[in-house]
């Protein structure tokens, strides 16, 4: 669909599926009821750098996952942002955070139970998933990070990598448009900020909120491994319940995030596998 966002004060685009009764329902004999009143569990799905709200679409089996899971999936498109609102134009952090939930659950028939609500995310999207995980922990029960997490003040986002073993001697810089990106992070992009996730994630447990679960999953060969295992240690050690999981031979790919789509809705995401009826639950 597209509309006329508020906060990004533009048209923007937003893909959505809706699960419905399927050709794999059929073969296994399943029947699925359409009553007035029903709703899906939801998946905030976000893209990583340099794409857009079809991603998941055009490179990944999501449609396929959400009718066998019966799950709705809305994935947004925001550009380059780091899912961060800027200073003289688009807001896209309050977009993805506030208005788009609310335009959402006003169109289509989704759950508004914490408990059938997640976020996932990845790459430049894991930042955006953790970050939407930690500053609104009432509304997500679990977040799934692929291949990332969020941002820190001296952590590298990108660290050279071959089957695990870290190569920290490369320049810590990469081409990107014929020009130079640091792989470090600048600090005011996060101190005093909403992008401070580690801090929202500390405040949780002080303030003995309800943490949501978190899954990481990421490649021995992907450059965000070493930034996937420090925020999963720490966070751990913080207390909340993480899920770790380092893929052989595998690096910053589709492959790695289609998979873990399939593993995260099959295993590790308390989906419920069919609509939620208003009779069966009382929504």
């Amino acid at each position: 669909m597209n509309f006329l966002s508020q906060s990004l004060g533009m048209q923007t685009n937003v893909t959505v599926c809706l699960p419905t009764y399927s050709f794999a329902d059929s073969m296994e004999g399943k029947q699925v009821e359409y009553v007035r009143g029903m709703t899906f569990q939801t998946l905030y799905l976000l893209h990583g750098g340099s794409g857009d709200d079809g991603d998941y679409v055009n490179f990944t089996n999501i449609v396929r996952y959400a009718d066998k899971y019966k799950v709705a999936v809305v994935m947004p498109s925001v550009h380059n942002s780091c899912y961060t609102d800027t200073e003289d134009g688009a807001k896209y952090y309050t977009y993805v955070a506030e208005e788009l939930p609310k335009l959402c659950e006003a169109f289509f028939p989704l759950s508004l139970r914490r408990e059938d609500n997640f976020v996932a995310g990845l790459s430049m999207g894991s930042h955006g998933a953790m970050k939407l995980a930690m500053h609104y922990p009432e509304r997500y029960a679990a977040a799934l990070m692929m291949s990332g997490a969020s941002y820190r003040p001296g952590v590298p986002s990108m660290v050279r990598t071959i089957n695990g073993e870290f190569d920290f001697e490369t320049d810590m810089k990469i081409p990107v448009g014929g020009g130079l990106q640091a792989k470090l992070v600048d600090p005011a992009f996060i101190h005093g900020t909403v992008n401070d996730v580690y801090a929202a994630a500390l405040r949780n447990v002080e303030e003995e909120k309800l943490l949501p679960k978190l899954f990481f999953r990421v490649g021995d060969s992907d450059h965000a491994l070493y930034r996937t295992l420090l925020a999963e240690q720490d966070l751990r050690k913080w207390g909340y319940d993480t899920r770790l999981e380092v893929v052989a031979g595998m690096g910053h790919e589709w492959d790695l995030w289609d998979e873990s789509l399939q593993v995260a809705m099959s295993e590790w995401l308390p989906l419920r596998s069919e609509p939620i009826y208003p009779e069966k639950f009382g929504s």
